[in-house]
């Protein structure tokens, strides 16, 4: 019998994190899994009934609120520390032949806490690939999950991405940012056998809980190409079945559950209320909804990732999803429901009720009617254009944007030949002028993941792989960061003023 492999999985609590452990808990006969969580209540307690299943039930190992290993037997060990501890991530990673890295720290607890999202996100990565580098990394495998919020703003006429497009977060994305830095710590790394899924919106059943201020940072018209977390951690533990001599290693790749899970934000909006038998034009005014800087697209390539990892075979739909929301609802929502919709009066009653707790929720600090109302210059500025754009928004009855699936998209250009099987110094060149910089180094040798110097239109000199560059879309990490001055570059960084400047239909 061959060895059994051992699997570090990180972000085992979230929703694609608790779908892999999942998987990977039924193939105990193959592999040996290693979780790395915090010592939470939430925690020891979702993950309790595993560890009896091992043969532990806990006691005698060391106390959870110190940290340390609650178990190491019959194929399960979890290191109840601390992503930001050094000794913790170390631990972790001993012994490892493969991390599977989806966690992270989200919005929108990131956007309240930018600065533990850099930690948790940008530094825990950065240990746990230092970690590897120091363990065996030319044996353990890595695979790191971006985030297509590195994408920015993606509205029509430019809502069809493909890896390689300009990585240009919106305004006051911290999340973004910090999976970007997470995402040049792994790309640029010394591990042999590594790649970065760009994973899209996962689709969770659980309805109350997207009930958050940021519901109202997206418009309307954002066009979504989503994931059930089912399939989320399918595809992740897939990747443990991709040979080392795949072209799989090294790239980038858009995660997505395909053209059945295409939709637009109104579409997904309607969809969900009107299962709860509410008219959503109803409970909600437009001028609720930002006017731009989100994230969301449709891919043009996500069946790259499909090729390798074969998630979409047997996958779930938007239809699926639908069913499963309501498979899920409480039997007080269902009843509501059901009355909404024999019952005018009743539904009047509940449309009521629920515009005022949405209303109450876009008046939040966070939300977009809390920005209007103490004139947070910043954020109106980012979301609407200008105080002018907000107030000139029509109602539900007039000028909607088009949400046809089908309707014409602008290719992203990348600025150099994409054809080529080889490229010279003089392609990296002329990619370093389409970004309004220049190519500070004089001689490359051919290597794509060798870092090279260049410096951007604003002059921030930096060291990149060209891989990164052409094949991730990064560029300078100084122009995209606070404080956000998008209008210093977008007349001369021809590849970004691609998305960064507005399109008529914005």
């Amino acid at each position: 019998m061959s060895k059994k492999q051992v699997v570090l999985l990180t972000g085992a609590s979230g929703s694609m994190g608790f779908e892999a452990f999942k998987l990977l808990w039924e193939k105990r006969d193959r592999y040996d899994i290693v979780l790395l969580l915090r010592p939470s209540r939430k925690n020891k307690k979702k993950f309790r009934e595993f560890e009896k299943g091992t043969g532990n039930s806990g006691e005698g190992g060391l106390n959870p609120e110190e940290g340390g290993l609650s178990s190491d037997k019959g194929g399960l060990r979890i290191v109840w520390g601390d992503i930001l501890k050094r000794e913790d991530v170390v631990e972790a990673c001993r012994g490892i032949d493969w991390c599977l890295h989806p966690m992270a720290l989200i919005s929108p607890e990131a956007d309240r806490d930018p600065e533990m999202a850099h930690m948790v996100n940008a530094r825990g990565t950065q240990y746990l690939v230092e970690a590897i580098e120091a363990e065996d990394p030319e044996h353990i495998k890595m695979v790191n999950i971006g985030t297509i919020a590195e994408y920015g703003d993606r509205l029509p006429p430019v809502h069809m991405a493909r890896t390689g497009d300009p990585v240009n977060p919106s305004i006051y994305d911290h999340y973004a940012i910090s999976k970007i830095k997470a995402e040049l710590s792994v790309m640029q790394s010394r591990i042999r056998h590594r790649v970065s899924l760009r994973q899209t919106f996962i689709m969770i059943p659980d309805l109350l809980s997207l009930k958050d201020p940021i519901m109202f940072h997206q418009p309307i018209n954002s066009f979504m190409e989503n994931i059930t977390a089912r399939d989320s951690g399918r595809l992740l533990v897939n990747c443990l079945e991709v040979p080392e001599d795949s072209d799989f290693w090294g790239g980038y790749y858009n995660i997505s559950g395909g053209p059945a899970c295409r939709t637009v934000f109104l579409e997904l909006m309607d969809g969900i209320y009107g299962m709860l038998g509410i008219r959503l034009r109803k409970v909600m005014e437009r001028p609720w909804f930002a006017l731009k800087n989100f994230h969301m697209q449709f891919f043009e390539d996500s069946g790259k990732l499909n090729d390798y990892l074969h998630h979409w075979e047997g996958g779930q739909s938007m239809e699926d999803y639908y069913q499963e929301v309501w498979d899920k609802l409480p039997i007080y929502l269902k009843s509501t429901a059901w009355f909404a919709r024999i019952l005018p009066p009743f539904r009047w009653f509940v449309e009521l009720m629920t515009r005022g707790q949405l209303k109450q929720l876009a008046r939040k600090e966070d939300g977009t009617m809390g920005w209007i109302d103490r004139n947070d210059a910043g954020r109106i500025n980012a979301f609407y254009g200008s105080l002018n754009a907000y107030h000139h928004i029509p109602g539900w009855d007039r000028d909607m944007p088009s949400l046809d699936h089908a309707q014409p998209f602008t290719r992203l250009d990348h600025g150099y030949d994409e054809s080529k099987e080889k490229l010279e110094l003089k392609d990296l060149q002329q990619a370093a002028k389409f970004r309004g910089g220049v190519l500070v180094s004089r001689k490359w040798n051919g290597n794509l993941h060798e870092p090279l110097s260049w410096m951007c239109c604003q002059g921030h000199p930096f060291k990149m792989s060209p891989h990164a560059v052409l094949k991730g879309g990064h560029w300078c990490l100084e122009c995209i960061s606070p404080p956000w001055n998008h209008h210093l570059v977008v007349d001369k960084n021809h590849f970004a003023a691609q998305v960064l400047k507005p399109s008529p239909s914005q």
